[in-house]
Formats: C-alpha cells, sequence, structure tokens
C-alpha cells in the first residue's frame, strides 16, 4: 500500500489517497478535481500507465474524496469507478453535486475544489453493504456500507494488511494531532448510525485505520474507542450549548454562533509547544478547511433538530 498525497489547496497532508499494489491495482480516494494533477503524476512516478489502473474506489462523493473521480476515469480508461449505492448517480450526474457543493463550501469551491466532471454511467460500479473487490491473486476488499459523517459512506476493509480505509467515518487526525476530531458536518450526521458503523468495522479486528485525512494511526482498537468518545462528547457538548442558547433566547444563526464557539472552546485543538508560528497558523489553516468548528455545530444542531422531531431516517 502507498499514499498518495493529494496536495489539496496545495497543501501537504490534507487529504491522502492510498494505491493498493495488486495484479488489479486500487487507488483509494483522488481528492478534489482542482489539484487532480498531483495524483495523476504520483501514479505516474509509481510506473502505473494509462491501462494500468483497474478500481478508483471512492469512500463518498464528497468533493474532497472524489471531486476528481471524472478526471482519473478520462486518464485511465480501463479503470472502473466503485462508490455506494446512494451516491453513484451524482456522480454520473453531478450537477446537483456542485451545486450542493459550491453552496456548502463557498469561496472555496472555485479555489480549493473545483466541479466533479460527470463519470460515464458504464464505468461505475454500484456498491451494496458487504460487496467486495477481487484485486486478483486471491487479494479481495471488502466494502462496507458505513453511514453516519454521510449516508454514501463506504468502509474499506483489506484483510490482507489488518487495514481499514476509514475516509471520514472515524474521524480526522492531522499529523500534529494529539487526538481524533469527528467530521459531523450536515445535512447528514447521524450519531446512532456513526457509532453503528464503528462497531462494524471493530467486528473485522484491524490493525491499523488509514484516515483519508490524514495517514493511519493504531492501534485500531484505541483509535475506534477514542472515535466514539469524541463523537458521544461532541455531541453531548452541543447539546448543552444549545439548550443554553434557547435560555438566553438565541436563534438562528446566533444559536449557531454560540454553539460553534461553545466547540471551539472545548475541543481547541494544540500543536506542538516546539512548532514555529508560522507552521502553527497553516495547521490551523488546513483543520479549518477540512473540520471547520462551524460547519461542525451546523451538522449537529441539524442531527439534534431531527433526532428531536422525529425526522431520523436509518440512513441518517
Amino acid at each position: 500500500m502507498i499514499a498518495i498525497d493529494t496536495l489539496t489547496a496545495g497543501m501537504t497532508d490534507v487529504t491522502a489517497g492510498y494505491l493498493i499494489d495488486a495484479p488489479r491495482p486500487a487507488l483509494i480516494e483522488c481528492g478534489p478535481a482542482l489539484t487532480i494533477g498531483s495524483v495523476l503524476q504520483g501514479l505516474a512516478a509509481l510506473g502505473l500507465g494509462p491501462t494500468d489502473l483497474a478500481y478508483l474506489v471512492l469512500t463518498h462523493i464528497h468533493l474532497d474524496h472524489a471531486g476528481g473521480a471524472g478526471d482519473v476515469a478520462a486518464a485511465f480508461p480501463n479503470a472502473t469507478v466503485v462508490v455506494s449505492e446512494h451516491g453513484a448517480r451524482h456522480l454520473a450526474e453531478p450537477d446537483r453535486l456542485n451545486a450542493s457543493s459550491a453552496r456548502v463550501y463557498g469561496p472555496l469551491f472555485d479555489t480549493v475544489y473545483g466541479a466533479c466532471t460527470p463519470v460515464p454511467a458504464e464505468r461505475l460500479r454500484s456498491i451494496a453493504d458487504r460487496d467486495e473487490l477481487d484485486l486478483g491473486a486471491g487479494r479481495v476488499l471488502e466494502l462496507l456500507h458505513t453511514p453516519g459523517h454521510a449516508k454514501h459512506h463506504l468502509g474499506v476493509v483489506d484483510p490482507d494488511i489488518g487495514a481499514v480505509f476509514s475516509g471520514d467515518s472515524v474521524g480526522v487526525q492531522l499529523p500534529g494531532m494529539t487526538e481524533l476530531r469527528p467530521a459531523t458536518p450536515p445535512p447528514e450526521f447521524h450519531l446512532d448510525a456513526a457509532l453503528r458503523s464503528l462497531d462494524r468495522y471493530r467486528e473485522r479486528s484491524p490493525g491499523r485505520i488509514y484516515l483519508a485525512h490524514y495517514g493511519p494511526v493504531d492501534p485500531a482498537d484505541a483509535v475506534l474507542d477514542q472515535a466514539e468518545e469524541q463523537l458521544r462528547r461532541w455531541v453531548e457538548v452541543a447539546e448543552q450549548a444549545r439548550d443554553e442558547a434557547h435560555t438566553l433566547g438565541l436563534t438562528g444563526t446566533h444559536e449557531l454562533d454560540h454553539v460553534a464557539e461553545t466547540l471551539q472552546h472545548r475541543f481547541h485543538v494544540r500543536w506542538p509547544q516546539s512548532a514555529e508560528a508560522a507552521d502553527v497558523a497553516e495547521d490551523d489553516a488546513r483543520l479549518r478547511m477540512l473540520n471547520d468548528t462551524r460547519a461542525n455545530a451546523a451538522g449537529l444542531l441539524r442531527y439534534l433538530h431531527r433526532r428531536d422531531t422525529g425526522d431520523l431516517t436509518e440512513l441518517g
């Protein structure tokens, strides 16, 4: 397994792609469209020619993971793009995906991500829970439906190396961070679904988790326990802050401000004291782009409202 830095936003250590070297090679994640050239150059440097890549596996269709899928499909005409059955149609016809992403990302849509180009429908493989991907020579990936972060999320299990490629379902831990942060953006965050997804990973007894943001973390059992604890803590603190906001008569944007400020205070990331000021500033910018506290707060508030009004669905 070889990590490829997608150089999202021109920064290192933001979003990783992972190449599994097998008779039928598979790339897990490709990053956004605007930096897909970095991924293609990385694959070429590893000796992959245009006919060599067999699969592009996407944990979910958010643009920081899948935005460059159409470009990878064009560069590797034999590759099948593997994606959840709940997200495949949005890659074949990405107009809605691009429009919603532009609303969510704002100016970053044009400067960091870019529009996802269509993947031809015949190049897509729509995955159901527990489908398998045959890489040849007896190597098989198991694909699990792992909602919670998004209803179209897949976890990728590689039994040969005892690994789970978790996308955003376990959380974010950039270099220098001492603990995970959950990823709870709107509109689909669902606590119970997220916790069940962690349990499904535990059932496979992996040794290591490969985070999209960023890199390997282990031992897996401790990582999954921490991910569960952090999810529960963030939801608990968000609910308390929401209730405080209601007591203060805060609604709408003011309610969101109060919840985001509370989360930022309680879960502030402290970078190593030895780090230079410029490095800390870049680390903060990386984290805000990937795991903005305000976006997490918005997702948590939406989840709490849906939970309290009985509007939660099984998929999140």
